[in-house]
């Protein structure tokens, strides 16, 4: 059970791809964990789904309320994350939502590890939009990633911001399986000065985006990705990377 994170600074377009990459596994008879773990983050509505309750929502109420007698506390968080869960048809939805207050959340965290952990294994991928800091990965509230995805424009900034969430992941106390860099919305060719920076900062190249204006008009009008057509370039690419790092 692969699980894949996404992660990028702001603008770079790590929700699209999330959306798009799940709306590709799920053509594969895939069964998929989609995890919002960006509290900027707009998964759902990239996916077409409403969201109700978040985990940070949940950790919050747990600590504001009195836990009923005889009742197990991990039982309960359980109970609580289950019904948090958003089911779509070839996929689910689990949105992590804002940071928490001040507190202790030590034992929620460590319960709400094991919980995740547990759903995952009903899942052939998990797929987290991640936040650039990747808070979510550091706290351990989310399990080790078997592939990480830093998406990037063209640019000297961009790709040094990169080549920083790379060294930044492997400085937390996780396990990332492989890290590669995905290039976004591009209009030309990549100029030779950003590829011998990639080649300079060791960031792996999967595969780049082209600048696709049917995204563009999708999030204009608010439509979930899940419809857009097989043609647009976009989600061609996004099969692409996939099939040469997912499903190689």
């Amino acid at each position: 059970m692969p699980t894949i994170a996404v992660t990028g600074k702001g603008g770079t377009g790590k929700t699209t791809f999330a959306a798009l990459l799940i709306k590709y596994l799920s053509t594969q008879s895939s069964t998929i964990l989609a995890v919002d773990a960006d509290p900027n983050s707009n998964l759902n509505e990239r996916l077409g789904l409403s969201v109700e309750q978040t985990i940070g929502r949940l950790r919050e109420d747990l600590l504001k309320e009195s836990l009923p007698a005889g009742v197990p506390k991990n039982e309960l968080i359980e109970y609580q994350i289950r019904l948090a869960l958003i089911e779509g048809d070839k996929f689910d939805l689990v949105v992590m939502g804002q940071p928490e207050g001040p507190g202790c959340y030590c034992y929620i965290n460590s319960v709400l590890r094991d919980v995740i952990d547990r759903l995952s294994n009903n899942y052939n991928y998990v797929v987290i939009d991640n936040e650039a800091g990747m808070e979510h990965l550091s706290r351990r509230t989310t399990r080790d990633v078997d592939m990480l995805f830093i998406m990037s424009d063209a640019t000297k900034l961009g790709i040094i911001t990169a080549s920083r969430i790379k060294k930044l992941s492997e400085d937390l106390n996780i396990t990332i399986g492989k890290a590669y860099l995905v290039l976004n919305e591009l209009r030309d060719d990549i100029p030779d000065s950003i590829k011998n920076q990639i080649v300079q900062e060791g960031l792996d190249l999967i595969g780049v985006i082209p600048a696709d204006n049917l995204i563009e008009n999708y999030a204009v009008q608010g439509r979930s990705l899940l419809e857009l057509p097989g043609d647009s370039t976009a989600f061609k690419a996004v099969i692409e990377i996939a099939k040469q790092s997912i499903l190689s």
